[in-house]
């Protein structure tokens, strides 16, 4: 009988185990060389996200690989009903970025009338470079007033010089408008900025935009007086609307993506939360060559 004890991971064991611990080892092919023992992680293993599959996408061959390229932005505004538009989101489920096919189904919509497009702004840059498009009315406008002001005193030839009924209405006579001192510029129109960036292989854009659509809708009287003439003297200031979005994206070449959900103007130049807008953008690599017709 053997009687002797082995001590593994800390723990006695019997020796007449260690045999049998021993020929289980072998019999699972487990080999105690330190040269057969792999690296966690090695070189050959580990591929760069980045450059991951590119050898198998981009073609060295491609005679328009090294040409110089564009980016053509496309962005639209389509209007429909905040129902309808809930039924389109409702129905969906997009698994991807591509609206595509969510954008074909509003362009039915647009054909059956239960939807408008109601801009679209287009802009083109190189890869690196911003670029802004505008469709435009410059709107100026006064930021800040001098009061109107009263003389302090009047001095009527042949008249006593205390203030009597007549100097008075003489003074209210001679009162100066409010005088604007300071203007600012609004545009209003369409304005659309972009800075687009084009991947190594030319397919997939990381694109900054800021698409903007501003409505001038009216004004608010702050203060209004009138003078004895009846002329009438006011401070206002302007009053806006606007549909922006200002994001950074990831598209792919030719794809939609859906920007955002914005909520348009009522006739009144409020908010009307019944109707809704879609933003809609697509990007389009272009090769700068000559035709091949």
């Amino acid at each position: 009988m053997i009687s002797g004890k082995l001590r593994l991971s800390g723990m006695l064991v019997p020796q007449f185990a260690r045999i049998t611990l021993f020929a289980g080892l072998i019999a699972g092919g487990v080999s105690f060389a330190d040269d057969d023992v792999p690296e966690p992680f090695s070189d050959e293993d580990h591929v760069s996200p980045s450059h991951a599959g590119s050898s198998d996408e981009i073609d060295p061959f491609d005679p328009d690989l090294h040409r110089p390229k564009y980016i053509h932005v496309q962005v639209e505004y389509i209007e429909m009903s905040h129902k309808k538009l809930t039924e389109l989101l409702f129905l969906s489920s997009p698994k991807t970025s591509d609206a595509t096919p969510l954008r074909h189904q509003v362009a039915e919509l647009v054909k059956k009338g239960e939807a408008s497009v109601l801009e679209t702004m287009m802009g083109t840059a190189r890869p690196g470079e911003k670029a802004t498009s505008e469709g435009i009315q410059e709107f100026i406008y006064p930021t800040e007033y001098e009061p109107p002001e009263i003389p302090t005193k009047v001095t009527i030839p042949g008249k006593p010089d205390d203030l009597t009924p007549e100097k008075l209405k003489l003074m209210w006579m001679m009162r100066t408008p409010a005088t604007p001192t300071a203007f600012e510029v609004r545009n209003l129109g369409s304005t659309l900025e972009i800075a687009p960036d084009l991947s190594h292989d030319g397919k997939v854009i990381d694109l900054q935009l800021a698409p903007e659509i501003v409505w001038h809708t009216g004004n608010t009287v702050w203060v209004e007086t009138k003078d004895g003439l009846g002329n009438v003297s006011r401070i206002q200031m302007p009053e806006f609307y606007k549909l922006a979005v200002n994001t950074a994206i990831t598209c792919i070449d030719g794809q939609y993506n859906l920007l955002a959900v914005l909520s348009p103007k009522d006739q009144n130049g409020v908010t009307d939360r019944s109707r809704k807008v879609m933003v809609f953008v697509k990007c389009d690599v272009q090769t700068v060559k000559e035709s091949d017709e």
